[in-house]
């Protein structure tokens, strides 16, 4: 799958370029102006950039998917100016960085990346940023306009009466889980080995013999901002580890390397690269100590014990969790796993994590709570942490909520949510009509024979 992912890239990114040599020697054509939607004007050249880049996912013919989805972007961008809505840069930069490192996979390294697409790696990063850039604009835009959408209690239930019982929703496995972490004893020789590496690489960049960045690449163990010389987009303080914030913004001199700080990550040295107001940017190395296996093995019959007296009810879970976890994020909700996602832009937080949710967080963890039956507690295993870490668990299934069709009991919040989301699509769709009939809009003869999603595009 790897190899056939690269293929169809490759593809792609060779009639990206037929494309681009066609538009520098025919500008006359690839460049004409085939929508204006209010003052601004569609390109050719712009259709089909985005066709050669998402035609695959596209359903319908692109010459009339891709125009419409242009010109309703344009309806967007233009009244969140009018409001004064802004994305900072920070939030762009984080897509920015996943998109430019997925491709980098895939093309097999930056300098392939730079040959197919015939672009440096800076103009490929101000692509993707105008892209994204747009694309938050919008989503923020349609999150103003359908801010004060909410649905009641009695539309939620004329909702669930009017849907057949084919037709409501399909809720899968969901689990509540309770964790308690230990995190391994780190001899203090293996600190010691850790800091003095740092010292070591602050030395041979503070004397000009090698660059920050090279040692970045070479030897950080943050792989994400390795990969770009330990460069980390702009940030603000509340976005960054408290331990690594206080060194870095306490930094002035881009030339010269931090002092060793330390984070729940691990410890890092840390370069200034700007500041622009409240966001500062730089590169970090970050190295992490390595745990012994006799103090995996120490922790891990010290959790087998803790098990045992919880089994024996000397003890309850949750008062374990109280005295023995090393987890900050847990260990003052009775050990209660939170799981935080998306929905229609917003954060939600509940406790019930579906089985592909608790993969993602932690294979280690979905493979061990797969076996448990509820209320069971767990052998002791090891698992990575988000922070990158190895520690040691326990867990505890605290119940199980097996795939079903939607209902009032249990799972009144989805329903919730999907009478807001028909209620937000209606309060878009009038918007857009309305914006319809009162922004000039021109499309050459030539492209509006299409059936488009939104009539009243052509007057």
């Amino acid at each position: 799958m790897k190899f056939y992912g690269r293929y169809i890239f490759l593809i792609n990114l060779f009639l990206y370029n037929i494309c681009t040599f066609a538009q520098s020697t025919q500008n006359n054509v690839i460049d004409e102006v085939v929508w204006v939607v209010g003052d601004d004007a569609i390109l050719k050249s712009e259709i089909e950039h985005q066709r050669l880049q998402f035609g695959s996912s596209i359903s319908g013919n692109p010459y009339c998917v891709i125009p419409e989805q242009l010109a309703i972007q344009k309806l967007f961008i233009h009244q969140a100016a009018i409001d004064s809505i802004e994305v900072a840069d920070a939030d762009i930069n984080q897509y920015v960085e996943q998109k430019v490192n997925e491709n980098i996979l895939l093309a097999g390294s930056k300098e392939k990346l730079e040959e197919y697409m015939q672009m440096t790696m800076t103009q490929i990063r101000e692509d993707y940023f105008d892209q994204y850039k747009n694309e938050l604009t919008m989503l923020r835009m349609r999150e103003k306009l359908t801010e004060d959408v909410k649905a009641t209690p009695a539309e939620v239930r004329r909702y669930f009466k009017d849907l057949s019982e084919d037709s409501l929703p399909l809720i899968p496995t969901q689990v509540e889980v309770q964790i308690l972490v230990q995190q391994p004893r780190v001899h203090p020789e293996e600190l010691d080995r850790v800091k003095n590496t740092l010292r070591e690489y602050a030395e041979r960049v503070n004397s000009g013999t090698t660059s920050f960045s090279t040692l970045a690449r070479l030897y950080s163990e943050d792989t994400a901002s390795a990969r770009q010389g330990g460069e980390m987009p702009y940030m603000g303080r509340g976005e960054l580890d408290p331990g690594f914030a206080n060194v870095a913004f306490g930094l002035t001199d881009p030339n010269k390397v931090s002092k060793i700080a330390q984070s729940e990550f691990g410890f890092h040295i840390i370069q200034l690269i700007d500041k622009r107001g409240d966001k500062i940017k730089c590169r970090h190395i970050l190295k992490r100590p390595e745990i012994m296996q006799e103090d995996i093995d120490t922790a891990m019959a010290h959790l087998d014990s803790i098990a045992q007296h919880i089994r024996l009810e000397k003890v309850t879970f949750e008062d374990a969790v109280k005295i023995a976890s090393d987890d900050k994020d847990t260990r003052n909700n009775h050990g209660i796993m939170s799981n935080t996602k998306i929905e229609d832009g917003g954060h939600v937080t509940t406790t019930k994590f579906e089985m592909g949710e608790l993969s993602s967080l932690s294979p280690e963890l979905a493979r061990v709570v797969s076996t448990l039956e509820v209320g069971e507690i767990s052998k002791p295993f090891t698992m990575v942490n988000s922070k990158g870490k190895t520690v040691c668990a326990i867990a505890k299934l605290r119940n199980r909520i097996n795939s079903h069709r939607a209902n009032m009991a249990e799972d009144f919040q989805i329903l919730k949510a999907e009478v807001e989301a028909e209620k937000k699509q209606k309060v878009i769709l009038d918007w857009i009509k309305e914006k319809q009939r009162t922004t000039y809009i021109r499309i050459n003869p030539d492209w509006r024979d299409c059936e488009f999603q939104y009539p009243g595009w052509i007057k």
